[in-house]
Formats: structure tokens, sequence, C-alpha cells
């Protein structure tokens, strides 16, 4: 297959290039804003490379058209929270507008996944299903909402098929954004064993980079069910764990004890108390399902020397 990956030298990204490649010929898009490529091109692959800014409607055209896509596999966004709540003209910009650019440049005969979030649900205690309550509560879930919303009118309008995935929590090597996992491996690398954190009772379902690249890859290879043309589908393990807990493994990992003091400036004002996928629709429609539980995440992400790069 012909596939566009956006975003491709992001967090997912990146892992998703390293399974792609060789198997699929690639175009593998992203307009660096937070660093130089992470990966060299590779002809005998089938990998080719594009700096571009998806907010450049006849740039993305010419891309879209001049590779001819099988699957395009929308991953491009800014998705760190504090980020979009401090930038949200510039949130709204590439993860609404530049999506309608590649979805209006998209041809019928392709498959678009796009990159949606579990953040588009509202707070719930129990596994969010993909017909559940939705309900955003901050400036990231929005865009990503009015995103799904975009991608359902363009597939009717232009007849491509669409997966919106609902990503949950990814951890695991080569992080962009300094979110709970690498926040804490920074402390620990820099010989903390009293952590300075934010809001540690929240529980997240945690799902492993390399599994979040192979589940957007599923959704974009395998074949839909009958019948079905455009569909949603969480993306997560149906396991959560707190802040605290995370911690705790973190410890028996390295073989240390770790404890924890608040950071007052770290405290999110408003926090959700849980958030888990239900993915038992994503493992009917594709066949797939994550091979990484949270403890071997942890070890792989402590592990793996990607991760001091990304720290830096």
């Amino acid at each position: 297959m012909r596939i566009i990956l956006t975003g491709a030298n992001g967090f997912v990204g990146i892992e998703a290039v390293r399974q792609l490649s060789g198997v699929h010929e690639v175009l593998a898009i992203d307009a660096l804003r937070y660093c130089p490529w992470r990966f060299e091109e590779d002809a005998a692959a089938g990998l080719r490379r594009l700096h571009l800014d998806l907010r450049d409607r006849e740039a993305t055209a010419k891309a879209v058209a001049d590779f001819a896509p099988d699957a395009i596999i929308h991953l491009a966004a800014i998705h760190f929270i504090p980020e979009c709540e401090a930038k949200p003209g510039e949130a709204v910009a590439i993860n609404v507008e530049a999506t309608i650019n590649l979805l209006a440049a998209c041809p019928a005969n392709c498959r678009f996944v796009f990159a949606s979030t579990a953040a588009v649900y509202a707070p719930s205690d129990v596994a969010h299903v993909e017909d559940g309550t939705i309900g955003p509560m901050d400036v990231y879930g929005y865009t990503k909402l009015h995103g799904e919303d975009l991608v359902r009118y363009y597939s009717q309008k232009s007849g491509f098929e669409a997966v919106v995935v609902r990503l949950f929590n990814v951890v695991g090597p080569g992080e962009t954004n300094p979110h709970i996992l690498p926040e804490i491996i920074k402390q620990l690398r820099d010989g903390a064993r009293t952590l300075r954190l934010g809001n540690t009772a929240p529980k997240r379902d945690y799902i492993y980079v390399g599994d979040a690249a192979a589940g957007f890859i599923a959704a974009g290879t395998r074949p839909l069910p009958e019948g079905q043309r455009i569909v949603t589908a969480n993306l997560g393990t149906h396991s959560e764990y707190s802040v605290d807990e995370m911690v705790a493994k973190i410890g028996a990992v390295i073989g240390e004890t770790v404890t924890i003091e608040t950071d007052p400036a770290k405290v999110r004002k408003s926090d959700r108390p849980h958030l888990l996928a239900d993915n038992s629709r994503f493992k009917a429609t594709f066949g797939w399902a994550p091979k990484h539980d949270v403890d071997a995440s942890i070890r792989e992400t402590w592990h793996d020397p990607r991760m001091l790069d990304a720290l830096l």
C-alpha cells in the first residue's frame, strides 16, 4: 500500500515509520516544529520524507495528489494540553484547519485515519465506550472533536473510508512533550528519589507507543466490516493506573524506593479522576489488540536509550 503518514517525526509517528518501512511505500510528512528529522530516507524501503506544514493548503493538496495514497494516517497535531491552553489559536489552526486541508485533498479511493483522543469524552467513573457521553474539558479535546466531525463530513461528501481513532495515554521512548512518565524518568535520571509532581491520584489508561503505532497501522490497512465506511474506535488497553501506582512500578524496575512530594505549580485545578478505554470495538473491527501491559511498557521506557534524547 501507499501510505501518507503525517506527524511522522512525532512520538507515535516515528514508531509508525519504523513499523511501516520496508512493508509499505510511505510518504512521511512533518512540520518539524519540535526537532529535526529523527530518521533517514530509505529509498530501498520505500520511505520518503517531506517537510510540510499542513496549514499550507496548496502544498498539502499537491503532496497528496503527487503521491496518490491508498491510506492517510493523520497523526499531526498539537497534543500537549498546556501548550493548547497557552496557544489556542495555534491549536485550532494545526488541529482543525490543517486537518481540513488534508481531508479536502483526500481521494475517494483512499482511507483516512484520524488520530483523535479520549479527551473528547465527558468524565466518567467507568470505561468509555464510543457511543458514550461526549464532553471535552480543554482546548485540545474540543479541537479533536471538531476534527472528528469534519472527518465524518468529508467522508460522506467525498466517499472515502474513514476511521476515527480515540487514543488514550501513550507511554514509551521517543516522547516530544513533558507528559507524566517522561517527567518522572527525567527526575529519576537526574538523581532525584523524591519526585516533585502534580496530581497523582487520577487514573489513566496507558498504552505503549509501539502498540499505539501498530493500532493506527491496523486501522489504516485492515479491511473494514462489510457495509461500514466510517468507524470510530478507542485505542487503549482497558487497564488504568494512578501516577502513584506508576511511580511504585518504576521504583520496582530500578530497585529503589521512590517517594512523591506535591509541587503546587504542577497541580491542575481540574483533572479527570478516571480515563479508561473500552477497547472491544477496536479488537472486533480490526482483529488487533495491544501486546504490552503497563509493567512491560515501563521497563522498556526506562531501559530504552532513546528516552534520553527525548528529554534533552
